[in-house]
């Protein structure tokens, strides 16, 4: 299985959408445990880091440094 690159402020996608219906989340938090938030309604959701890696889909947009 391939690690997916992800850092701070990239907009990801997940597998399962939030039930707002929106399926784009901001990345806010990066640690042992991961904070995104939902582009749609704008709450947040804390998941640890091997949790998030499982429901990741692919990465929409990435930040440039």
């Amino acid at each position: 299985m391939d690690a997916k690159e992800f850092q701070l402020n990239d907009v990801v996608e997940m597998k399962k959408p939030h039930p707002c219906g929106e399926n784009r989340w901001k990345i806010i938090r990066l640690g042992m445990d991961i904070r995104i938030k939902c582009l749609g309604c704008d709450h947040s959701v804390l998941l640890p880091r091997r949790e998030f890696t499982k429901k990741l889909k692919k990465v929409l947009e990435q930040v440039e440094e």
